[in-house]
């Protein structure tokens, strides 16, 4: 312990996690709810990705997982090209199911399920489109950041690639935030990130939507 009284020797301290959204695909452009629909990077998102990747590679990561939808996971193999390290990929880091809301604009939603919308909006835990509920995208999401953050080396660094949605579920469980609460933390625009970082209290938020100069955020959660 330091003379501050602060605990200086605890195992893992110091350990960084990245979360990083994916770049831009059609449906983003066009406001289409994806969730779990396998749409591809659009150029622009390829090139996003390339950007962001040299930056995150001067951050000298220990680790990168992903989601194994394409957007994530062509994402991701950026900045495995310019590491060396291995893309883990797992389908507990998908973006959030969305059901029948999948493949529609925020507008077709609105005129169909303007209730639910709405009630989503105001915050209350609703099965978009019949799907999932956020807590359990977190559920599902967030033991897989921590079981490979798990196996970082002291004051290393895990890069988490996925989607807007699920990242910020995440970064509220690991935060201890209550899920009502999880909307107060904005949207992440494309092929953005947030970082996380572990203290003597737990995780912290570092930064949030870091990358880029001010973007419209288009995702499924804007």
């Amino acid at each position: 312990m330091s003379a501050t009284g602060e605990v200086t020797d605890r195992p893992g301290r110091g350990r960084r996690i990245i979360l990083w959204r994916h770049g831009q695909t059609a449906w983003n452009v066009e406001r289409r709810f994806q969730g779990t629909t396998d749409v591809e990077l659009t150029a622009t998102g390829v090139a996003q990705a390339r950007r962001a990747a040299r930056q995150l590679a001067s951050l000298r990561p220990d680790a990168i997982i992903a989601s194994d939808l394409k957007r994530a996971s062509d994402t991701a193999d950026e900045l495995a090209a310019l590491t060396g390290l291995d893309v883990v990929r797992d389908e507990a880091l998908r973006e959030t199911y969305a059901g029948v809301w999948q493949g529609l604009t925020h507008e077709e939603i609105i005129a169909r399920f303007g209730d639910d919308y709405a009630a989503w909006k105001r915050g209350e835990p609703v099965r978009r489109g019949g799907g999932e509920l956020e807590t359990e995208v977190a559920d599902r999401a967030a033991p897989v950041v921590l079981r490979h953050t798990e196996k970082l080396p002291e004051d290393g660094t895990l890069v988490v690639v996925s989607h807007g949605g699920t990242i910020r579920t995440t970064i509220g469980r690991l935060l201890g935030l209550e899920s009502h609460h999880w909307e107060s933390l904005g949207g992440l625009t494309n092929c953005c990130w947030s970082v996380l970082g572990e203290g003597a209290r737990g995780w912290r938020l570092l930064e949030h939507n870091a990358g880029t100069l001010p973007e419209p955020v288009l995702g499924d959660d804007d």
